[in-house]
């Protein structure tokens, strides 16, 4: 069986905090460790009202001290946003706390739009282009430390955290090859690129003392309810997000609708069904088809399911139903 895993947003409903959303984040990573979920990553966003995660390592420990077994970690951190230095203490630290339970996913982007960007970092100039140097400082600090070394991570030195690359286009999938790091692909918001992006990971990949062989993971949205039909309105609450973050109007998450006629243009439409080409909305039934279908496809070594759906309770209920279909179907998701 492949593993499966959560990719958690933190969403901000309307009508509730971030408080709120912390909570639930933990009600749902302690359900996901119980239904067999390998990971919990949560992801760094700047300037997002329905997006609570922005203290990334922060919520990483408050998650990681809520459960027992479940491997927790970020997806991702945005690296351009910070010194690696400071990132190899937080992490360094929440490794020291949790041994053996602590990824450090690395993201390219910033986060946010340019003018929080230049507010995070102050000057964005050569920020991507400084990545894979700042990848490889990084990875440096989590090193054994040598004798005479100047600068080191306290804590840090000589822990496993295991580095990922994240990315929505080729560019990390190139690096991430490079360095013989794992891979994980953001198809739940950026579709295209997708199987371009794995065959050149796969056939450019240098074995490392972190991975032998190239392990990658994609991440899609899912939305599974006793029904079809509920199942899709429970997505209309993230297809209301994409769109009013596309509008440039970011906010809470909404309620679902039960029609989204005249709630957004036909160019919208087009847009939305594009970027959640792979997203799965469905009964048991139709999840289980649609999650086996991408697994076949796309050879994954892992599977990351997110999901932005507004009530709690449904919330919940969707990934148990993942856990259940996901975890006890025949091939090809068992290997």
């Amino acid at each position: 069986m492949i593993p499966i895993s959560v990719l958690d947003l933190a969403p901000v409903i309307e009508g509730k905090t971030p408080a709120d959303a912390f909570h639930n984040s933990l009600s749902l990573a302690q359900h996901a460790e119980a239904w067999g979920y390998h990971r919990y990553w949560l992801a760094e966003h700047h300037n997002m009202p329905g997006i609570a995660s922005a203290a990334t390592s922060v919520v990483i420990g408050y998650i990681a001290g809520g459960t027992t077994t479940i491997r927790v970690g970020s997806g991702g951190v945005m690296l351009p946003n910070h010194a690696p230095l400071v990132i190899a203490e937080q992490f360094g630290t929440l490794a020291s706390l949790y041994p053996g339970r602590i990824d450090l996913g690395l993201g390219r982007a910033p986060g946010t739009d340019q003018r929080t960007a230049r507010a995070l970092r102050r000057e964005l100039n050569d920020s991507a282009e400084r990545f894979p140097n700042d990848v490889l400082e990084l990875r440096e600090y989590f090193e054994p430390e040598q004798p005479g070394q100047a600068i080191r991570a306290v804590p840090g030195a000589g822990l496993d955290v295991p580095i990922w690359l994240l990315g929505s286009s080729l560019f990390s999938a190139q690096l991430a090859a490079a360095l013989g790091l794992p891979f994980a692909f953001a198809s739940h918001f950026a579709p295209d690129l997708l199987m371009q992006a794995l065959a050149i990971y796969r056939s450019r990949f240098q074995p490392s003392p972190d991975l032998a062989k190239p392990y990658a993971m994609a991440c899609i949205s899912v939305f599974a309810a006793e029904t079809d039909e509920e199942a899709r309105r429970l997505s209309t609450s993230m297809q209301q997000q994409f769109i009013n973050l596309r509008r440039g109007t970011p906010g809470l998450l909404q309620p679902p609708l039960d029609s989204t006629d005249g709630v957004w243009s036909p160019m919208e439409q087009a847009g939305l069904e594009h970027t959640m080409m792979y997203a799965v909305a469905g009964s048991p039934a139709t999840v289980q088809r649609g999650i086996a279908a991408f697994v076949e496809s796309t050879g994954v070594d892992e599977l990351m399911i997110a999901g932005q759906i507004y009530d709690h309770a449904a919330r919940l209920r969707s990934y148990e139903i993942v856990a259940n279909v996901a975890m006890s179907a025949p091939t090809p998701l068992h290997r």
